[in-house]
């Protein structure tokens, strides 16, 4: 399978790879801060360009087809030292959520626009604040240890055990699930989204991985 220039990482074969989907509304500021924290987060905790068999990429609902991500959100990625460049907007198409293996979207909207795409995508979409609520509560022994079964399998089996948790663990309020848009807004409140985002980010990523960040 061959990753579109620019976007994921390269340098596995299909079969042991995992990839993460990250969807919001322009694929201009909230998926494209997601997609390159997530990136530099792997890189960190696993020493590995390539993510370990992980690949990052995002898109948009209403994707701004070949358009570089905002100014701002440029800024937020070089607060946490992560790469920008690069980067090309995407509009979502079925491909995209085909070959998925998990879609983490900005909002609840956002996942059901996924999941009404079809292409069995409701076990493995979640918005990213849900899927790091469930990861949460996951105990961690219960994973396969990425030293002996490899990462992909790792990601793969986290995926399952929170679409099984779905149900029974529920949203505390009506917003929690949300990342809020911060298309024209001051860096101030970009920086805030990204804080939120990176925050959301990080249990995610030790799940993934079995990793956890350094300090």
């Amino acid at each position: 399978m061959t990753v579109p220039e620019g976007r994921g990482i390269a340098g596995h074969e299909a079969g042991n790879t995992f990839r993460i989907l990250h969807v919001s509304t322009g694929n201009v500021c909230r998926s494209p801060i997601t997609e390159r924290l997530t990136r530099h987060a792997l890189s960190d905790r696993l020493g590995d360009p390539f993510g370990g068999g992980l690949i990052v990429e995002s898109a948009g609902t209403w994707g701004h087809e070949g358009a570089p991500m905002e100014a701002n959100a440029e800024l937020v990625l070089a607060d946490f030292g992560a790469d920008h460049t690069g980067f090309v907007g995407r509009e979502l198409l079925d491909e995209h959520v085909i070959r998925a293996d998990l879609v983490l979207t900005a909002t609840r909207d956002h996942r059901a626009q996924v999941i009404s795409m079809g292409h069995s995508a409701g076990l493995r979409t979640f918005t990213l604040k849900e899927f790091t609520r469930l990861v949460r509560a996951i105990d961690p022994a219960t994973l396969p240890d990425p030293r002996s079964e490899g990462t992909v399998e790792r990601a793969r089996a986290l995926v399952r055990a929170a679409a099984a948790l779905r149900g029974w663990l529920l949203a505390p309020s009506v917003d929690a699930d949300e990342v809020n848009d911060p298309y024209g807004a001051p860096i101030t409140f970009f920086r805030s989204i990204g804080d939120e985002i990176n925050q959301a980010l990080d249990p995610v990523v030790t799940a993934l991985t079995g990793v956890s960040a350094r300090r």
